[in-house]
């Protein structure tokens, strides 16, 4: 046989084997309904490629390492006290200068199976149960801690903290299934994002493989109590933040990996555009006094993940090697964890970028609060919080 011929036969081999998946070896194998999408994805020479040389990120300082786990999302309440951050367990909890106290958690059915563990991962089997608070956000007026719960959807504790009370968890009959993050304006109306309808956070791997199209932008009115789906069709929406004057907002849509604004107010108000394309894959945006944008990213593109972004065919069949979930993600995000911090101006330019291309220290980061001349990194795959101070 000629080698072509043995390369033909290796050929179908392969296809067999990836279209029938006989030991379930595959990333996708417990998900027998997946399928992959393509990627509403920017040309790549659109894709930023400014840089921090100096790899600034890494000269952040480590604070509280293996007190707090996965703590995405960091806020200060109307006081100035704090940080408070969700944790792994599903905890909120904050630091009264000293130490660490519990704050307030989302889920009532809490049990042993919430207790410590020694990673942030570690809680992913039963985070549905103990819950898993995302984003956090102060009414600066009531001081009131609005939450964004990935399984148990939007909530609401008092100042005094406790068990939080739940306020949304459908939208026009359709379940939230990954609720994300949320800002609030000047009225008190909440702005949040529900990722995904079809893969929870446990499964958010599967999400960023798949890139299905079902997110959603959402809000929320406490005096009326209803909810409004703002947009729909959007590929794993996350962090909100809306701008200084309140009219507008903008939101990271991840695996685009960009920011889309929709105006809130004027002749555009209840439209959208991009409002920039990013280097990476987003997770949380923070405005700060300025009115500029914080973006953090979790990696920069790698042109692999662009293309298989845009050939959802490929990727499908080269998900259904046997190759572990752990490999096929290390692969997208460029073969190892690296974290960057970006500032936008109010209209969409690059101000500054920060960066940990080593991941030496700062390996991944979900969110970006300014305070005080200093930046907060959360992080919810990390065991601690970042400090970064920009004087």
């Amino acid at each position: 046989m000629t080698p072509m011929g043995v390369f033909g036969i290796l050929f179908l081999l392969l296809a067999l084997y990836c279209g029938t998946d006989p030991f379930k070896h595959s990333a996708i194998s417990e998900f027998p309904d997946f399928e992959a999408y393509r990627v509403d994805m920017p040309p790549w020479d659109l894709v930023p490629t400014v840089r921090d040389k100096d790899n600034l990120l890494q000269k952040s300082e480590i604070k509280f390492l293996n007190q707090v786990q996965g703590p995405e999302s960091i806020a200060f309440d109307p006081l100035g006290r704090g940080p408070y951050t969700g944790v792994a367990d599903g905890r909120i909890v904050f630091w009264d200068g000293e130490k660490w106290n519990d704050f307030a958690h989302t889920s009532s059915n809490r049990s042993e199976l919430c207790n410590p563990k020694p990673s942030p991962l570690s809680y992913l089997p039963n985070e549905h149960i103990c819950g898993r608070p995302l984003g956090l956000r102060f009414d600066k007026k009531t001081g009131d801690l609005y939450i964004a719960d990935a399984y148990l959807g939007l909530l609401k504790v008092g100042p005094e903290g406790g068990l939080a009370t739940s306020l949304v968890t459908e939208a026009d009959g359709v379940p939230l299934r990954f609720t994300n993050d949320l800002d609030i304006d000047d009225e008190g109306n909440i702005y949040f994002t529900d990722s995904s309808t079809i893969y929870q956070r446990r499964n958010f791997v599967q999400l960023v493989f798949s890139s299905e199209d079902s997110g959603r932008l959402l809000k929320y009115n406490p005096r009326t109590e209803e909810t409004r789906v703002l947009m729909t069709n959007l590929q794993f929406p996350n962090g909100v933040s809306l701008s200084k004057d309140y009219s507008f907002l903008v939101f990271s849509e991840a695996c685009p990996g960009r920011l889309l604004k929709y105006w809130l107010k004027g002749e555009k108000a209840g439209t959208s555009e991009v409002f920039a394309v990013l280097p990476g894959f987003p997770d949380n945006v923070r405005t700060n006094k300025d009115g500029d944008f914080w973006v953090a990213i979790h990696c920069r593109r790698s042109m692999y993940s662009h293309t298989l972004g845009l050939h959802p065919k490929l990727r499908k069949f080269i998900l259904k090697l046997p190759i572990s979930t752990k490999v096929h993600y290390l692969l997208q995000v460029g073969g190892k964890l690296h974290a960057l911090a970006v500032k936008y101006s109010p209209d969409g330019k690059i101000l500054h970028v920060l960066e940990d291309s080593k991941g030496k220290v700062v390996k991944a980061i979900s969110e970006v609060e300014e305070r005080n001349g200093k930046l907060w990194l959360g992080s919810v795959l990390m065991p601690f919080i970042a400090v970064y101070d920009l004087d």
